[in-house]
C-alpha cells in the first residue's frame, strides 16, 4: 500500500465554490459496497435507501470564527492566527502566518485582546496565549475559516454549519453533514429512522494530505471526541435489532469506531478523549455499517477511511463516474452514501 494509491487527478472546476441550495438539493451517488453497484439520486431521496429502526449518527459540533488578523508588536507587520485546538482557558494550539513569529513575540489582534507566542511547535504551529479569553471576542475578531480551495468570500458563514450544530470547538465543519435540512431530519424520523449524537471537534489537519510514500508511517492528527452513554446505548440496540448504523461523517465514523476500539467486545461505551485511530484499507469495522460522506482530496486520510470501508477500486472508480456525471467535490459538493 503506498501513497500513491489514493491518488486522482481533478480538474478545479469540479471543486464546489458554493453550497446547493436549498441543501438538501445536493447530488447523491449511491455505492453498494456488495456488488460495487453505482446508481444516482438527489439526497432529499436519502430515505428511500435507509429502513426503520437504521440510525444516523451526526456530529453535533459548531465550527467557530477560528481566522484571527492582527499586528506584530512593534514593527506592525501582518500576522494571520488560525485557532486550531484550545489547550487552557487563554492558550491555544494555533498555526499563524506572518515574519518573525518566534517564542515570545507580541500580537495584537485586530478587535482583539494582546497575544503572544507561548512555544513554537512544527512547521507554523505555535502556541498563542491570549491576555484574555478569545471566545468573548469571537462575534468582534473571527471570521469562519472556509477551506482554502473555497475562494467565494460572499458565502453566507451559516451554509459552513450543520442545521444541527450545538457545541462550538472546529476548525472546519464536518461537512457530511450540511445536507441536511430540519424538513429532511423530520421526515427521516417519521419514516423510523432514527438519530443519535456524537461530539468531535474537527482539525485542520483532517484535510492535509498524506506526504509520505507509505501511508502507515504518516503521523495522524488528534481530534477531541465525545461517545455519550446514551448514544452508545442506541447504537448496541440498533446492532442487537438488526439495524443499521449510518455514520453521517468521516467524523462520526472515528469517534463510534475509537469507541468501539477500546471496548472489550467490539460494542462502543461512553467514551471522551482524544483519538488518534488513523483508519487504512485492512481495518476492520466494528460499529459502522453504512456512511454518507463527500467527496474527498487525493492522498488524504479521509479518501483512505472510505477505501477502507468500501474498498479503494471501487471508491476510485466512483470517483471517476462522478467526475463524468458532473459532480461537485470537496465541502460543498455533492453527498455519496455508502451502503
Amino acid at each position: 500500500m503506498r501513497t500513491h494509491d489514493f491518488d486522482y487527478i481533478l480538474p478545479p472546476e469540479f471543486i464546489a465554490q458554493t453550497p446547493a441550495e436549498p441543501r438538501d438539493h445536493s447530488r447523491l451517488l449511491v455505492l453498494e459496497r456488495s456488488s460495487g453497484e453505482i446508481s444516482h439520486d438527489y439526497f432529499y431521496n436519502i430515505g428511500r435507501y435507509l429502513n426503520a429502526g437504521d440510525l444516523l449518527v451526526v456530529n453535533r459540533t459548531r465550527v467557530i470564527p477560528a481566522r484571527l488578523f492582527g499586528r506584530k508588536i512593534p514593527g506592525g507587520g501582518r500576522v494571520e492566527v488560525l485557532l486550531l485546538r484550545q489547550m487552557d482557558e487563554k492558550c491555544w494550539e494555533c498555526l499563524v502566518g506572518g515574519k518573525g513569529l518566534r517564542e515570545g513575540a507580541l500580537i495584537s489582534i485586530e478587535n482583539g485582546p494582546g497575544a503572544r507566542i507561548a512555544a513554537v511547535l512544527e512547521g507554523s504551529k505555535r502556541v498563542v496565549c491570549f491576555d484574555d479569553a478569545i471566545e468573548q471576542y469571537y462575534a468582534a475578531a473571527g471570521h469562519v475559516p472556509l477551506p482554502p480551495y473555497i475562494h467565494n468570500e460572499a458565502v453566507d458563514p451559516e451554509r459552513y454549519q450543520t442545521v444541527y450544530n450545538q457545541v462550538p470547538g472546529s476548525a472546519a465543519a464536518p461537512t457530511a453533514g450540511l445536507h441536511f435540512t430540519q424538513e429532511l431530519l423530520a421526515e427521516l424520523e417519521a419514516a423510523g429512522i432514527q438519530k443519535a449524537e456524537i461530539l468531535l471537534h474537527v482539525g485542520l489537519d483532517t484535510f492535509a494530505p498524506v506526504t509520505e510514500a507509505d501511508p502507515s508511517t504518516h503521523k495522524i492528527h488528534q481530534e477531541w471526541c465525545e461517545l455519550s452513554s446514551e448514544t452508545a446505548g442506541k447504537v448496541n440496540a440498533v446492532k442487537a435489532a438488526g439495524g443499521r448504523v449510518v455514520a453521517v461523517g468521516t467524523t462520526s465514523v472515528r469517534t463510534l469506531e475509537s469507541a468501539a476500539a477500546l471496548s472489550k467486545d467490539g460494542k462502543p461505551g461512553a467514551f471522551c478523549g482524544e483519538t488518534g485511530l488513523f483508519i487504512l484499507p485492512g481495518y476492520r469495522f466494528q460499529a459502522v455499517d453504512a456512511m454518507i460522506t463527500n467527496f474527498h482530496l487525493p492522498k488524504s486520510t479521509l479518501i483512505m477511511l472510505v477505501s477502507a470501508f468500501a474498498g479503494r477500486e471501487r471508491v476510485l472508480h466512483a470517483y471517476e463516474v462522478a467526475k463524468n456525471e458532473g459532480y461537485r467535490f470537496y465541502s460543498f459538493g455533492d453527498a455519496m452514501l455508502i451502503l
